[in-house]
């Protein structure tokens, strides 16, 4: 189905009665729409810099991904004597 020939009735008078009739309806809120309108293409155009200076700072990164080293967990001491000082640490040269 061919949805472009839709408008193909609509002339030139046509259009200027359609727009009369819009301003007629809608005239009072159109300021407010078009202000709407273009605070969100001032906010879209905000987001997409964003985007923009994150993805060149990501790529500014080097390349090679830094190894990182992970330490072994200590091993939790267990006091099973029920006594409240704390466990003595294990000595380094041990």
């Amino acid at each position: 189905m061919n949805y472009l020939g839709l408008f193909g009735w609509l002339n030139g008078h046509e259009w200027i009665v359609l727009v009369v009739l819009g301003l007629l309806l809608f005239g009072r809120k159109l300021p407010g729409i078009a202000r709407s309108l273009g605070q969100s293409v001032v906010e879209f155009k905000k987001g997409i810099k964003g985007v923009k200076d994150d993805s060149d700072a990501a790529a500014s990164l080097p390349s090679q991904p830094q190894q990182v080293q992970h330490q072994a967990p200590a091993s939790p001491v267990i006091d099973v004597t029920g006594s409240s000082k704390p466990a003595a640490e294990p000595k380094a040269g041990s």
